[in-house]
C-alpha cells in the first residue's frame, strides 16, 4: 500500500469541455505522479479515468509537480469538474489472488 503522498493528485484549473462521460480540463499536479489509466476521485465526483495528458502540445504519459497539464477524463464524474476541485488517484486494488 502506498503512502498518501506518493499518489497522485491533480488540482482542476480550468474546465475546457465537459460532457455525460468525458471532461477536457487544465490542471495542475499538486503531489504524485499524475499517468494515463489511473482512475482518480473526490469526496463529491464519482471515479474518473485518466486518458490522455498533452503538456505544451505533445502527448505525454505522466504529470508530476508542480507542473500544469490538458488532460481528459473519461467516466461518470466528468459533468461535475469545476475550478479548484482536487482529485486523488485511487488506491490500486491488485485481482484476487495475487
Amino acid at each position: 500500500m502506498r503512502d498518501d503522498s506518493e499518489r497522485g493528485k491533480l488540482q482542476i484549473y480550468a474546465v475546457e469541455s465537459a460532457g455525460p462521460e468525458a471532461a477536457t480540463c487544465v490542471v495542475r499536479c499538486t503531489g504524485g505522479i499524475a499517468r494515463t489509466g489511473q482512475r482518480y476521485s473526490s469526496g463529491e465526483i464519482a471515479p474518473l479515468t485518466l486518458e490522455h495528458i498533452t503538456r505544451y502540445g505533445r502527448a505525454v504519459d505522466f504529470v508530476d509537480p508542480p507542473h500544469n497539464a490538458k488532460v481528459r477524463f473519461s467516466g461518470e464524474g466528468a459533468r461535475g469538474l469545476v475550478r479548484n476541485v482536487v482529485l486523488v488517484e485511487e488506491e490500486h486494488q491488485p485481482p484476487c489472488g495475487v
